[in-house]
């Protein structure tokens, strides 16, 4: 017969110094750990946008446009950002609110008063006339154009903002804080609570 096996006993701490050491520690989180896991956070979201925002003007012909005078107020106020998606001039109808490009000058977005064909041009190109909701008038001349864009939705405002965040100074600024918060957070530093190290018996230094 053989005899029947016995289980080990778990070995238990016998002093204090040992109870110490099997103790499991868990660090604290300091509070500037926590506002560096934050700022990376929102720093992830804002690429995570800006990436979303590249690939849209890419493929979808999206962009953002400032507003820096009061022309289409109250519609679109000055300081407001406005997206606009590119279409085709043929799909251009009164009323709507377009940016047109003109040689040589800045950009133009007003609202659409009239289109018509383009006498004896391309069949896709329009001549529109465009008026900004502020202004009594409409524009000096007729715009002849293939391609516009129309304005989707605008956020009164955050003009300045986004001015301000493409200036060296504010672009230099981020650079340098961001260098500091990854440098703070993932500097090497000891965990509290953690047992100093013992010496092997009869090692001397």
């Amino acid at each position: 017969m053989t005899s029947p096996t016995t289980m080990p006993k778990p070995t238990t701490p016998t002093t204090r110094a040992e109870a110490r050491t099997a103790r499991v520690v868990t660090p604290r989180r300091r509070p500037l750990s926590r506002v560096g896991d934050a700022m990376l956070g929102l720093a992830a979201t804002a690429g995570a946008l800006c990436i979303v925002l590249a690939i849209a003007a890419a493929v979808f012909d999206v962009r953002v446009t400032l507003f820096s005078t009061g022309s289409m107020s109250p519609t679109i106020p000055a300081g407001a950002a406005a997206v606009a998606r590119g279409i085709p001039a043929s799909e251009v109808r009164v009323g709507d609110v377009v940016t047109v490009d003109r040689a040589g000058k800045l950009p133009i977005t007003h609202r659409v008063t009239s289109v018509a064909a383009v006498p004896a041009g391309d069949p896709e190109a329009r001549r529109i006339t465009m008026r900004g909701d502020a202004n009594a008038v409409e524009d000096p001349f007729p715009y002849d154009v293939e391609r516009v864009r129309i304005v989707l939705f605008s956020i009164p405002g955050i003009a300045p903002l986004i001015a301000g965040a493409g200036t060296p100074p504010v672009m230099v600024g981020v650079t340098l804080a961001a260098t500091v918060l990854v440098v703070a957070i993932f500097w090497p530093r000891r965990e509290r609570g953690r047992p100093p190290r013992r010496r092997a018996p009869g090692r001397r230094p």
